[in-house]
């Protein structure tokens, strides 16, 4: 996800990881990827991780979503949930009253598909926002239109947004730009940054970093490593196979079961599991 170029912000970041070292915060590993690992992965999965991304619709750039009719099986190998849905991008959206409608839309197309797949009210569901930087008054309107829908059908509202400042929009980090223009609205930030520092690149440490540490203080998960590496945001990163996957332990290059890395304060961070 995510292949917007973004500016380097580095150092700066220390200090955010240090005050996590010192809050003793209990954080868990998550994974996610576009396609369905498969029932036989979830058992080498699980042995590295707490919770796994489910997909409500299609992936970005997928043509179908092989998540769907899957959630029983996740929960029962043991995972929690960040459960997901791939918003539009701004092309897409047109005017400020056609984005309204469209978010509108997108959110009970959202409801609908968590009921669908069993995910109960009250399960937080991220909305997918692939493009990073200042979101454009079009983009704002569907973001809060989606949100507001999500929450009127009664589930909570979450973002999967960069973490990262934008190169080409005065260093603006979408996910406080979403944050700071959402008014009351309660949303909970999934931010991505892959960059290392502060990203520990592909590695499943026993005591993953806080997702404040991404830069993105308020920040409850963090994407710390994509798959495929990218070469402008993800050079200096190690761990990553030649191929430029991430591969979780267990598994080869051979057997095509490239992710993506998190970590959360929760070993379920969507509180998607049925049976707590």
């Amino acid at each position: 996800m995510l292949a917007h170029r973004f500016s380097f912000r580095g150092i700066l970041f220390l200090g955010v990881a240090l005050a996590q070292a010192q809050s003793g915060s209990t954080t868990y590993l998550g994974f996610d990827r576009n396609e369905y690992p498969g029932d036989t992965a979830l058992k080498t999965l699980r042995q590295t991780f707490s919770y796994s991304g489910y997909w409500l619709n299609n992936p970005p750039g997928e043509s179908s979503n092989s998540w769907a009719g899957h959630r029983t099986a996740v929960e029962s190998a043991g995972f929690g949930f960040l459960v997901l849905f791939n918003g539009r991008l701004y092309a897409e959206l047109k005017t400020v009253a056609n984005a309204k409608q469209i978010g509108a839309r997108d959110a009970a197309a959202a409801a609908s598909a968590a009921r669908r797949e069993g995910f109960r009210s009250g399960t937080l569901i991220f909305l997918d926002q692939e493009q990073g930087g200042r979101m454009l008054p079009e983009q704002r309107a569907y973001i809060y239109a989606w949100v507001d829908g999500l929450i009127a059908a009664g589930f909570r509202a979450g973002i999967y947004c960069s973490g990262m400042a934008s190169s080409d929009e005065g260093n603006v980090v979408a996910a406080e730009d979403i944050r700071q223009n959402a008014g009351s609205r309660k949303i909970v930030y999934w931010a991505t940054n892959d960059a290392c520092p502060p990203s520990p690149g592909c590695t499943f440490p026993h005591q993953p970093p806080s997702p404040a540490a991404s830069g993105v203080r308020f920040a409850e998960v963090w994407q710390f490593a994509q798959s495929p590496r990218r070469k402008d945001v993800a050079a200096h990163c190690t761990k990553y196979n030649a191929d430029g996957n991430c591969y979780p332990p267990g598994s080869s290059a051979a057997g095509g079961l490239h992710i993506d890395v998190n970590t959360a304060f929760s070993a379920d961070p969507s509180r998607g599991r049925i049976h707590q």
